[in-house]
């Protein structure tokens, strides 16, 4: 019988972290770390080739976005969408490593474009893929947590206390009646 007590115990408290908010993360390399997620897919291309410039805003970057680059021109990325396309100039340098910058609700955070090997003849130029950012599946974070929310972390704690605590006091009020 203790068992049983035992085990419907732990089921709750696991019930009670599972259901409580996450934890907030940061997204970047540690020494660029951003409120909202972002990259630039490929991150090696050739000169003249198309890049898709994202952003995962994650409730953290409500404004517009702005993503500049030496190797292509400025981007904005509106409110309420997620990407947005730029093809790099024919004049890019082979091997070079050029610097992306995005800035959402003025925070900002870069990453690395690499030029590879190439040159201009458009037999070898590549054929965009069929590419529509705000349509689709938004399915969520996909396992990233962002936001820093104390009501939220508040709540779960109380969550987790309760329901610990009420696991206790009812294991302790049953082994009463068991002894009796």
């Amino acid at each position: 019988m203790r068992a049983i007590r035992l085990a419907s115990a732990a089921l709750l408290g696991i019930s009670a972290l599972a259901f409580s908010p996450p934890a907030a993360v940061a997204y970047g390399d540690g020494h660029n770390i951003t409120p909202f997620g972002f990259s630039v897919v490929p991150s090696t291309v050739t000169a003249g080739g198309q890049v898709t410039l994202q952003v995962n805003r994650d409730h953290n970057c409500r404004g517009p976005v702005t993503v500049t680059s030496p190797v292509f021109d400025t981007a904005t990325i509106r409110p309420g969408h997620s990407a947005a396309m730029r093809t790099v100039d024919w004049d890019a340098k082979r091997g070079a490593v050029y610097r992306v910058t995005f800035t959402c609700d003025g925070v900002s955070g870069s990453t690395d474009l690499t030029i590879a090997g190439g040159g201009r003849p458009d037999h070898h130029r590549p054929t965009p893929l069929p590419f529509n950012p705000n349509r689709g599946v938004h399915a969520g974070a996909g396992g990233s947590i962002a936001g820093f929310d104390l009501k939220e972390i508040g709540m779960g704690a109380a969550l987790i206390a309760g329901s610990v605590g009420a696991a206790y006091h009812f294991s302790r009020r049953r082994s009463g009646e068991d002894g009796a």
